[in-house]
């Protein structure tokens, strides 16, 4: 069964943060690459973490190249040869750790937004500087590279705004490949402040495009862009919000009160969201309650 099929028969659960586990694991991320770093210099550790999260109840992972980029790596005087090396390995990683579990399992390639590689926030912003045509060139051959490693579906996640998700439906229409788009969000908007209406409405006549929500967000944020989404697309709904903490850009730490977001997994689920899961500060342990109310409905 495909990742499209199994949509259509129930809920599918997500992941959680890739670097939550990693740095519960002891790693330290605090560098421009984040947790890509670790694809060069600790694949073990990401394969680890993947695994962790399937034990957990995950169906899905999503793969360690959110931060992952031919500019990003460049800067560490990584060639490009070897950057498309990295890219392959982060979808081979979490396949080989599904061969370590027993049912379905899916692979989702991380596309993160521009914003990521800057490592300063702001892909919680948006509103970049760059024309759509500099968006197309930065994200083109990142994208072929995690089509062509054979994903099940690219991730493409945590876009600010919708000029950013449009460049990327560009480099993805016409190619086969199933992809979700997933935005950041503040309350019913973008974080670059567009209205969900228009940013859902983008992928209107885009063939690969097989779900549609938000992720990063707070908890609070999802139900009504689940409507929304619903409203606007028809499309099955992803989300994976945070934990509820906020991430200070700034001073680089979380503040608030985390926990407590898989409570209202069933509301999203009745609501038309068929992938569930979390972001930032949900780690394993929290994939596996999401993963058990999820089943307790079923």
């Amino acid at each position: 069964m495909d990742l499209v099929e199994a949509l259509a028969h129930g809920v599918v659960v997500l992941d959680g943060g890739m670097s939550t586990a990693l740095e519960a694991a002891g790693h330290d991320l605090s560098d421009d690459l984040w947790s890509a770093r670790l694809l060069l210099t600790d694949p073990d550790a990401v394969r680890a973490a993947h695994l962790a999260y399937y034990r957990a109840g995950a169906s899905v992972a999503i793969t360690a190249s959110y931060q992952a980029s031919f500019s990003g790596f460049a800067r560490r005087g990584i060639s490009e040869d070897e950057t498309a090396r990295l890219l392959r390995s982060s979808v081979a990683l979490a396949r080989s750790a599904a061969s370590d579990v027993d049912g379905q399992r899916w692979v989702a390639a991380s596309v993160g937004p521009y914003g990521a590689v800057l490592a300063d926030g702001s892909e919680y912003r948006g509103r970049y500087g760059l024309t759509r045509r500099e968006l197309v060139e930065f994200h083109r051959p990142r994208v072929e590279v995690l089509r062509d490693a054979g994903p099940d579906v690219l991730a493409v996640e945590t876009i600010p705004d919708v000029d950013e998700a449009s460049a990327v439906l560009e480099v993805v229409r016409g190619s086969g490949v199933p992809m979700w788009l997933s935005y950041s969000v503040r309350g019913d908007r973008t974080c670059a402040g567009q209205p969900l209406e228009e940013a859902f409405g983008v992928v209107s006549g885009v063939d690969e495009v097989i779900a549609v929500g938000v992720n990063c967000c707070a908890p609070e944020d999802v139900a009504e862009a689940v409507a929304v989404a619903r409203r606007v697309t028809g499309l099955p709904v992803v989300v994976y919000p945070n934990s509820g903490e906020t991430w200070n850009a700034r001073e680089r730490s979380w503040t608030g009160d985390g926990g407590g977001f898989a409570v209202s997994a069933g509301q999203w689920a009745d609501a038309g969201t068929r992938l569930v899961g979390g972001c930032c500060r949900t780690g394993p342990d929290a994939i596996a309650v999401l993963a058990r109310e999820l089943a307790a409905r079923s």
